[in-house]
């Protein structure tokens, strides 16, 4: 008997900020491939890491917002008939990644983690656009980040 082919996943990760905190690459490979494997099927991302100013522009151009956000996805939108792996583009602002995750008094991985997963989901199609949608994802991310021992992200934590 033949074993399946096993899913391949490429992550593209590109630093246009060098920082000292920033979780290595392998290890958000790892949290990015963990949701991306629900897709079961090949998959393909970009994953840009960003300045604060870097990522206000793309705010303010895509969600016409001011100021820079934690996370941006941005789904792959080519021809229908094309069969590529190709799920899409990743944006996280470091800085901005780092200075919550001191305000909210979490680990730096455990929340750089969240978010590398949030964004995926969002590649995935997930959204917490209504309340019943909210739940869902919420769960699976929560789900996903304890079989990487990492805590419920939106629980309240003691100081």
């Amino acid at each position: 008997m033949l074993s399946p082919t096993a899913v391949q996943i490429d992550i593209d990760i590109q630093h246009h900020i060098e920082h000292a905190e920033c979780p290595r690459d392998d290890l958000i490979k790892k949290w990015a491939e963990l949701a991306l494997n629900l897709r079961a099927i090949d998959t393909e991302i970009s994953l840009l890491i960003v300045d604060n100013d870097e990522m206000s522009a793309l705010n303010e151009r895509y969600r016409h917002k001011e100021g820079p956000t934690n996370v941006l996805s941005f789904p792959f939108e080519g021809p229908k008939d094309l069969d590529l792996p190709l799920l899409g583009d990743l944006v996280i602002c470091l800085p901005k990644v780092i200075a919550e995750a001191h305000a909210q008094h979490k680990p730096l991985d455990a929340h750089f983690a969240h978010l590398t997963i949030h964004g995926c989901l969002h590649l995935l199609g997930y959204d917490h656009d209504i309340p019943d949608r909210a739940v869902q994802m919420e769960q699976l991310e929560i789900d996903l980040l304890k079989k990487l021992n990492f805590p419920n992200p939106y629980q309240e934590r003691a100081l």
